[in-house]
């Protein structure tokens, strides 16, 4: 089993996607915009989202997380329902890398939780902490659509840096979306967060 550990921050609280999650990832499958702005072109049936929510977090080589609200009452979480999903997937122990994905719900886009979860996960994916090691990477990579330049310039304010990128790599409608290759290097967050 490789359930991920629980990673908090101030907006979300991270914790591994578990069988419960399956009503909203679906939700976020049938979201046309999030599709087209991750490059997602495959149709997905609602038994195949089921499965995946019961499986994927023990699936060896990744962590998936469900981004939940860290609003508490009373010492108690006031909702734990998924608004998002961050990944750190294929993960390369021998170069010490791995991809990063978001997707967050429409209704959360653009609040704060995104930025806030990708931070979580790079801490993690490069520091870790007493509790968690992490797989202490040397390297997080990711590409992004040219066609989200909000999502691109996150990720440059999160330390991101281009790579390169890949001409007409993503089918959108009747046209094609280039792809910028991006990643953030171990002694680039290490500088940017002491």
């Amino acid at each position: 089993m490789t359930r991920g550990p629980v990673l908090h921050g101030e907006l979300v609280r991270l914790r591994p996607i578990e069988p419960r999650d399956a009503d909203r990832l679906w939700e976020a499958v049938q979201d046309p915009e999030g599709m087209r702005l991750t490059g997602t072109t495959e149709t997905f049936t609602r038994e195949q989202i089921d499965k995946w929510a019961a499986v994927v977090s023990d699936r060896p080589g990744r962590f998936d997380w469900a981004v939940v609200p860290a609003a508490v009452r009373d010492g108690v979480p006031v909702s734990d329902e998924l608004i998002g999903e961050i990944v750190l997937n294929d993960i390369d122990p021998q170069r010490r890398s791995a991809n990063l994905r978001l997707q967050m719900l429409p209704n959360y886009r653009g609040r704060g939780y995104g930025r806030e979860a990708i931070e979580e996960v790079l801490r993690f994916a490069f520091v870790g902490d007493p509790e968690h090691p992490g797989p202490r990477l040397h390297r997080v990579g990711l590409d992004v659509l040219s066609i989200n330049p909000r999502a691109k310039a996150l990720y440059e304010s999160l330390g991101f840096r281009e790579e390169g990128r890949l001409r007409d790599v993503y089918p959108d409608g009747d046209g094609w979306s280039d792809a910028y290759v991006m990643s953030v290097l171990e002694d680039e967050y290490r500088t940017a967060n002491d």
